[in-house]
């Protein structure tokens, strides 16, 4: 069995750039850690 959850929230508008700011700073950690992964990979073939 599996289960799910939704939550839905309505951020202030400063809630909201700060979720804006944190989620675009998480991207680019995300990014450039695929990037050294990827690098990595073809440096051992």
């Amino acid at each position: 069995m599996e289960k799910a959850y939704y939550y839905r929230f309505y951020p202030t508008p400063e809630q909201e750039s700060l979720l804006r700011r944190t989620l675009g700073c998480v991207r680019l950690v995300d990014n450039k850690a695929l990037h050294l992964r990827t690098q990595a990979w073809y440096e051992r073939q």
